[in-house]
């Protein structure tokens, strides 16, 4: 018996989701810690912008090479390093004194954090035929549960201990749930049943589109990291726009946690969408609403109006990143799955990356974040044109099958 679609998929679904959650505190962490770290450290808000950079950098870098481990050794394996090197990143950064070391613990940090984000998703696509939409939008999932999650939790240890404590309980926490969750997923995936040609097998392939699969790759690529500037300026600066607005941080990492709580909720139905529409399709339809929302924020800077905002934000843009997954996995080969789909969805964070450098940037020249909201929206319309390129692609090639 394979496996797929059955109720066990459905419960390794559960477990897959439940490591992103938790290993999700890599990513979100720096977040809500940014103007305290900033403040200790001395440093800029463009330099702390940066040791985000490299974090997100590091787990653009992960999320291919992790895929790759996927895709050669299996999830547990790959699930148990990210333990690890969490462990270790957020024990080391706590005694840095100044940014380069700190920083460097970020890099690591960042790339152990990856394997719970496209590698999961990868390997959950395996188990699922039917619902694969579906199963990958809520694998992507973890990640926003883990940024609802964890932005209270870690701006009360960094309010009531400090945040080199906070990082402390972070590395202790990875260790000790990581590992166990890991071993859950031990039996492997059943890539004979998708490799035999039959219901695993990609739909279509990148040639039907005209075009090479590292061509295709490298479409998505550039659609990714449009997209995800964009998506950083919310994501990434939110808790410190509030702060500087002068309504705390705490208000700040409320609004992040809304956000992303109803990312969740838009993952999710973009699944539904995209079982129904295709990949292509959902990303379509994500961009154009993102862009919608990122507006919003600068219609109003008044603290219901970022609350607005930020809900609109998560319920608009969820569905993007897993649309990138269900592409890879209509028009690549399962067996190329880690590598394709860690590469597409990681280059996102290069975007997030770019992104949230160029609003530490942006801010310190301007004084304001106006400036780079209107760079974010700027790059939002780069994705929305691949978007649209790749519809029209897609579309000629139905006309004349």
């Amino acid at each position: 018996m394979s496996g797929v679609d059955s109720s066990y998929a459905w419960w390794r679904l559960v477990a897959s989701v439940t490591l992103s959650t938790v290993g999700g505190i890599g990513m979100w962490c720096l977040v809500v810690a940014l103007p305290s770290v900033q403040q200790d450290l001395g440093v800029s808000r463009a330099d702390i912008s940066f040791a985000y950079t490299l974090n997100t950098l590091g787990f653009f870098v992960g999320g291919v090479v992790m895929g790759k481990l996927v895709d050669k050794r299996g999830i547990v394996l790959t699930a148990v390093l990210s333990a690890i090197g969490l462990s270790v990143g957020f024990a080391v950064a706590p005694a840095a004194t100044s940014l380069p070391l700190f920083a460097a613990a970020q890099i690591l940090i960042g790339f152990s954090g990856a394997a719970t984000f496209a590698p999961l998703v990868a390997d959950v696509s395996h188990w699922f035929e039917k619902r694969r939409g579906m199963a990958v939008a809520i694998a992507a999932s973890g990640n926003y549960l883990a940024g609802t999650i964890w932005p209270p939790i870690i701006e009360f240890l960094i309010r009531d201990h400090g945040w080199r404590a906070a990082y402390w309980m972070a590395a202790v926490i990875c260790l000790l749930v990581m590992v166990p969750l890991a071993f859950v997923l031990r039996r492997p995936p059943p890539l004979g049943h998708a490799a035999d040609g039959s219901a695993g097998a990609a739909a279509h392939s990148p040639r039907s589109l005209g075009l090479s699969p590292n061509a295709l790759q490298a479409v998505l690529i550039v659609a990714g990291i449009g997209c995800c500037v964009a998506m950083s300026m919310p994501q990434v600066h939110i808790v410190a726009y509030c702060a500087d607005l002068g309504y705390g941080v705490a208000r700040g990492a409320e609004m992040l946690s809304l956000m992303l709580g109803f990312g969740i909720i838009s993952r999710i139905a973009s699944g539904w969408i995209a079982d129904r529409v295709g990949g292509i399709k959902t990303l379509l339809l994500g961009s154009t609403l993102q862009c919608v929302a990122l507006v919003f924020y600068l219609i109003d800077d008044s603290l219901n109006s970022l609350y607005v905002a930020s809900a609109l934000f998560g319920l608009f843009q969820g569905g993007i990143v897993p649309s990138y997954a269900i592409i890879v996995r209509e028009y690549f080969p399962p067996k190329e799955a880690g590598f394709r789909v860690g590469l597409a969805v990681s280059s996102t964070l290069v975007g997030m990356a770019l992104g949230g450098w160029m609003g530490g940037v942006l801010f310190d020249m301007t004084g304001s974040y106006r400036a780079a909201f209107i760079n974010g929206i700027a790059w939002n319309l780069l994705n929305g044109v691949v978007a649209w390129w790749l519809l029209f692609r897609q579309n000629r090639r139905n006309v004349y099958a």
